[in-house]
This record gives C-alpha cells, sequence and structure tokens, in this order.
C-alpha cells in the first residue's frame, strides 16, 4: 500500500529514450525466456514489490534473469533445498482484502474524503457523484491500454475519479512489467496520486518504519509506471511525489491515511532500474541448454542457479525467496559481501572474510592502505580491552568477592 503533504509536482524522467525493439527480437526473446522457466511452466508475475527489491540491489544478474524470465523463485528454492521462510499468511492476506474492499465501498467515497483532506487537489468530492470507470479488457496489454485511455479521460473531465486496481506497463531491462497499484486517483485539478492500501494498524498516527519504507518503495514504483503513462500525453500531467498510505487507525477496523513523500525513492528506483543489466545480455551469456525448470534435478538446478552471477546482501533474506541458497554460497566462497554492503564497502581491496582478518593482524596487506591500517589499529585496541578484562578478571577469581 501504499508522511507529510506538500504540493504536487511533476517528476520528469531522466532515462534516454529508446527506440523500441523491433518485434522479431521480443518475440526471440519472450521464446528464449520461456525455454529457461520450462516447457509449459507460467511466468510469474513481476510485480511492484519484485521491483523494489531489484531496484535495492541492481548488481544482482541472478535475481534480474530469474524475474525477467517470470521464474518463481519460491519453487525453485524449494527444489535448491533452502526453501525461504518468509510471506504472508492466508489469514493476513483475507484481512487485507477485506479491509481494501472497506475502503473502496460506496464507490470509494471514504477513499477519496481521505485523499482529499491529505492531498487536497479540487473541491470536496460529493459521495455518488465520482467516476470509477471499468478498466475490464483482455490480457494485461489489454488492460493497460484501458487504464492509459481512462486516465486521459479522467484527467479533462475536472471530477474526482478513482481507478481501482488500473494496470500500469513499465520497461524493465528490456521486458514489460505490468503493475497493479491498489488505486489511483485523479483529482479535479488534473493531478494524479498512488494510493496503497495495507493492513498494518497506524497508531497514533503513525506506524511501523520498516513496512512504511517498504510500502513507499513499492508506491515508487507504481509512481514511476504512471511518470511513463503521462510522458505520452500532452500536456503532461503532474503526478503528485506524495502517495496516500491507507492503513486501519489504532486498534479499530476504521481506515487513516499519512501522506508520505516518495521523492528520494522515486530518484532511486529510477536510478537502479536504468542500471539493471538488459535481460537478453545476460541469457546471451548463459551455457547452452541452461534451464530453470523446476523437474529438473536439484543437482542441474543448482549448476544452471550458479551459472547466473550473484550479489549477495543480507538485505536479500528479507526481499528474495533465493536468499538462503546465496547466502551458503557466499559463506563457501569466504565473501565479505555476507556481512553487508555498508562493510564491504569500507574495506576496499580486500574481499574476503579470511583475507580481513590476516590483514588485521598483520601477516598480510600493505599498511598504507588505509583499510588495513584501520583494521591493524582496531585489532590493537581490542587485544588492548580483552587483555585488561583478563587481569582485571583473573584478579577477582583469585581472590575473596566483593
Amino acid at each position: 500500500m501504499s508522511e507529510f503533504p506538500g504540493r504536487a509536482s511533476s517528476l520528469p524522467s531522466h532515462t534516454p529514450s529508446r527506440a523500441p525493439d523491433p518485434p522479431t527480437r521480443r518475440t526471440a526473446l519472450r521464446q528464449r525466456l520461456a525455454e529457461l522457466r520450462g516447457p509449459d511452466v507460467p511466468a510469474q508475475p513481476l510485480d511492484a514489490r519484485a521491483l523494489a527489491a531489484l531496484a535495492a540491489n541492481p548488481g544482482c544478474q541472478r535475481r534480474a534473469l530469474l524475474d525477467g524470465a517470470g521464474v518463481d523463485k519460491a519453487t525453485l528454492a524449494q527444489s535448491l533445498g533452502s526453501p525461504a521462510s518468509f510471506g504472508q499468511s492466508q489469514f493476513a492476506f483475507m484481512r487485507g482484502n477485506a479491509f481494501e474492499a472497506k475502503v473502496k465501498a460506496d464507490g470509494g467515497a471514504e477513499l477519496l474524503r481521505l485523499v482529499h483532506g491529505s492531498l487536497g487537489g479540487g473541491p470536496e468530492p460529493v459521495p455518488g457523484e465520482s467516476s470509477v470507470p471499468d478498466l475490464a479488457a483482455v490480457g494485461p496489454e489489454g488492460r493497460a491500454a484501458r487504464t492509459s485511455l481512462a486516465l486521459r479521460e479522467a484527467t479533462s473531465t475536472e471530477g474526482w475519479t478513482l481507478l481501482d486496481h488500473p494496470m500500469l506497463a513499465l520497461d524493465v531491462a528490456g521486458t514489460p512489467a505490468f503493475l497493479e497499484p491498489d488505486a489511483v486517483v485523479i483529482h479535479p485539478d488534473g493531478t494524479w496520486t498512488v494510493v496503497e492500501i495495507k493492513s498494518f494498524p497506524m497508531i497514533d498516527g503513525s506506524a511501523d518504519p520498516a513496512k512504511v519504507g517498504a510500502a513507499a518503495r513499492q508506491a515508487a514504483v507504481y509512481a514511476l509506471a504512471l511518470e511513463r503513462v503521462a510522458a505520452h500525453m500532452e500536456p503532461a500531467p503532474q503526478v503528485r511525489h506524495h502517495v496516500l498510505l491507507v492503513c486501519p487507525k489504532d486498534f479499530s477496523n476504521l481506515p487513516t491515511a499519512s501522506a508520505i513523500d516518495v521523492r528520494k525513492q522515486l530518484s532511486v528506483t529510477r536510478r537502479q532500474l536504468a542500471r539493471l543489466t538488459r535481460i537478453e545480455d545476460i541469457a546471451a551469456a548463459l551455457p547452452e541448454g541452461t534451464t530453470f525448470d523446476v523437474t529438473r534435478p536439484a543437482a542441474d538446478l543448482t549448476a544452471a542457479v550458479e551459472s547466473v552471477p550473484a550479489t549477495y546482501a543480507p538485505e536479500c533474506l528479507a526481499a528474495c525467496e533465493l536468499a538462503f541458497h546465496c547466502r551458503e554460497r557466499s559463506r563457501e566462497q569466504d565473501a565479505v559481501t555476507a556481512l553487508g554492503r555498508a562493510l564491504r564497502g569500507e574495506l576496499g581491496g580486500l574481499t574476503t572474510v579470511t583475507g580481513v582478518l590476516s590483514a588485521a593482524h598483520g601477516t598480510s596487506g600493505d599498511a598504507a592502505d588505509p583499510a588495513v591500517a584501520a583494521l591493524r589499529r582496531a585489532a590493537a585496541l581490542r587485544s588492548e580491552a580483552l587483555s585488561g578484562v583478563g587481569a582485571s578478571g583473573g584478579g577477582r577469581a583469585g581472590g575473596a568477592p566483593c
């Protein structure tokens, strides 16, 4: 789903425009990705949550390829013997759906009231007079086209319009991703707002910062996709950089809302997605016959997964189904990335835990290297502290208790 309201503004895309791929090239890529998934295996949709996680780790070619190919990473992790231990319970899923239905009841009257109260954008909405267009169409491409048409029509009406589960398209590393936000509201002033509806509580006006942060990153992906739609309209409508987060109030089931400024998340997501290596380039570098078909033996699947470079960090444990598998491999390789990106950045050219310990103990490394000098100073301070504790502890052990 979707902290402080502000003026609507337009965030232009900084990604250079690129001519669309020829149809034959796109068809060949789709066929290649289907081969990677395995015969008759339906593709898993690439949603905003996955895109936000991908943008947070753009150097991981493994996740980029698997997500681009629509591989079911949870099933793949199970087949590799490293199942993921996170996910939403069925009870939480049902509770979330029930709360969302309550928020959108009566033509979205309560939701529009919350949007107006938090963000303004025109006169107060009158129940029953707002528009909720039908966005039904065949396939995700059809729904995305219908959503674009509805956005264009609603922007010129100078009234309140609620788009319930619209479909937005976004190009990710050369492959299309279809995204479905909870809602998009078109204000009478022609501006657009992304709405995220979550079932975690907002107590005394505040919610869990980690959950709010995740919702903001997810909403930023939707806002980015909306910018792509707006860019094809003349004049281009403004996509508000504040999204509306709707949650249950305190311990009730009554909705309350807060506006979240996602300019930072938008900037990061835009930059990181632009850094992604194109999926077709990653696929072209794979050995002949590589497939992630989960019906294959575990040894074959392991070899296929290991053929794609990964960039593991502890943050992956909360965002990727293959994190436990990648963590195990990272530990086997003695890689310092398993300790976190921040630490890895401080260690410079030291890439293994063994190398770090060796440099700290003075058996390797250049003393002029700032990272090596800092490690040796830290090791000396640690040794000095432990010597003091040992002497003090020994005295107490041999004498009378205090």
